[in-house]
């Protein structure tokens, strides 16, 4: 039997556990279903998976309050005894990791390749957080001539996290995991086109321990709950992964209640190769950084800057292996590129081909829609867009998708100036044997993130954000706990200074 067949088999039996039901909110440790419902179709095949409760105002104040009485005593629970807990739900997506794995590849059309190591690492996010849970509001002292400061961290209250339907799993891992270590509680808004794996994430909390009410979900759409949560008085920050004007949007909606806003949002990030790069190490990060995860993640590399003197023979070598990747389906281990997320997406991908003319670039290799199974579904072929120019709208949007964008520049001026040119900020790669010109161009570069001779390899200690219109904010290592917490001061007088007397 087929590999294929196999996780096909394995998935029909993780997905008993939504069908013919109605996928409920969690609030307070209850399920909750809400009058209004949706659905949640499979991109493979177009096929329903579940029926989803759609959150109202309601809901989201339900969860709210349940957030908001849970918080004093998670707040005063000792870190040693959230580190345990946080540690138990580590080693249970480790246990499930695999079901995981499979109902996200179902749900989001991600190729299993990839969502079998997105399981383990939303793991390794509940472990690194829970390890810093003891220490989390250790602070500084910091002494002055006359006082003794010291520094203290508190968490910040109840939060809200609106997560995106890429790779929802792990990225939900990566907001809540350090909130809860820090004290907080949650109402968690999965994305409404990949709800599936948030239900398997809450279930995998409660069975760990997690106190009732600490974290409660509440399924639906952007415009009602997800603006209900961000306009809540109770919920005093936002943690939000997706589109930069959604991200202005929840800005908006949260000003009246002057909330704190974490905001990770979109990208068009470029990889520059210099002729004096290693070609075959440059070559396959290019690929695999804009054609794994369907391209549908936000530090995708989508425009690759080539130097003139390589811009040919690099540009040759794109299209030979562009036309090779293998598009097909997401449970098939040999599959590279699976279907996209949704029809408006898929119609939203393929409408750059014709935005590709117009512009008069090149289109090396035609990524039109279909071709990856019988059964229907959301498919594209990858598609290669070569001869651009950064005016062009191929080279300035967010395509969001396996779409690449090749471009050539003379020196290491018209680099910068193109990579720049954008109103993204978020990753840059840099690909040269110059180390002195990587640390001069990477100063240069206007973005948060950048790697050198290197695709994108996380380190969890380091911080992950974007300028510009790509975020507000950073994640990862202590950065979490500076948008989690609330920093306090205390300063306490060494000796009798000198007070000044008024009305005497």
């Amino acid at each position: 039997m087929s590999q294929l067949q196999d996780n096909l088999n394995a998935l029909q039996g993780h997905l008993k556990q939504f069908e013919g039901k109605v996928l409920p909110h969690r609030i307070n440790g209850e399920d909750v279903i809400s009058d209004k419902i949706m659905q949640s179709r499979s991109p493979v095949d177009d096929s329903v998976i579940c029926d989803v409760a759609e959150g109202s105002a309601s809901d989201v104040d339900a969860a709210a309050r349940a957030a908001y009485h849970a918080f004093p005593a998670w707040r005063d629970m000792p870190g040693k005894e959230r580190k345990k807990i946080l540690h138990a739900v580590a080693d249970a997506i480790v246990a499930r990791a695999d079901e995981i794995a499979l109902v996200e590849s179902w749900d989001t059309g991600q190729a299993i390749r990839f969502m079998s190591k997105a399981a383990l690492r939303g793991a390794e996010n509940f472990r690194f957080f829970a390890d810093q849970a003891e220490g989390v509001r250790d602070g500084q002292t910091l002494p002055s001539p006359n006082h003794m400061n010291l520094t203290t961290r508190t968490p910040i209250g109840p939060v809200g996290v609106i997560t995106p339907w890429n790779t929802p799993f792990m990225l939900s891992t990566w907001k809540i995991a350090p909130a809860l270590a820090a004290g907080c509680t949650v109402v968690h808004k999965p994305a409404e086109w990949s709800p599936l794996t948030a239900r398997l994430l809450i279930e995998i909390a409660e069975g760990a321990g997690l106190p009732k009410g600490v974290w409660n979900m509440v399924n639906g759409v952007g415009e009602e709950a997800g603006k209900a949560l961000t306009e809540h008085p109770m919920i005093k920050a936002i943690a939000f992964v997706g589109e930069s004007a959604t991200g202005s949007a929840i800005m908006r909606q949260g000003s009246e209640t002057l909330k704190r806003v974490h905001f990770e949002l979109g990208g068009k990030n470029p990889v520059v190769v210099f002729d004096d790069a290693d070609f075959d190490r440059a070559l396959d990060a290019a690929i695999f950084m804009i054609y794994s995860l369907n391209g549908e993640r936000c530090t995708s590399s989508s425009r690759v800057l080539i130097q003139a003197s390589i811009y040919d023979k690099f540009v040759a070598a794109l299209e030979e292996r562009v036309k090779k990747l293998k598009v097909g389906h997401p449970l098939d281990p040999a599959t590279e590129i699976g279907p996209l997320i949704h029809p408006r997406h898929l119609q939203k991908v393929t409408s750059y081909l014709e935005v590709a003319e117009q512009d008069g670039a090149r289109i090396a290799v035609r990524g039109e829609a279909g071709g990856g199974s019988d059964a229907g579904g959301y498919f594209v072929q990858p598609t290669l867009y070569t001869d651009a120019t950064k005016d062009m709208r191929i080279a300035q949007e967010e395509i969001f998708g396996p779409v690449l964008t090749a471009m050539k520049f003379s020196d290491e001026a018209e680099a910068l100036e193109i990579a720049n040119s954008v109103a993204y900020g978020l990753a840059g790669y840099v690909w040269t044997s110059d180390v002195t010109r990587a640390l001069r161009f990477s100063d240069g570069l206007d973005a948060g993130m950048i790697w050198v001779n290197s695709e994108n390899v996380r380190h969890l200690p380091t911080p992950f954000g974007g300028t510009k219109a790509s975020g507000i904010g950073r994640d990862g290592g202590d950065w979490s706990f500076d948008f989690y917490m609330e920093t306090k001061n205390i300063a306490i007088a060494t000796g009798e200074h000198k007070i000044s007397k008024l009305g005497v």
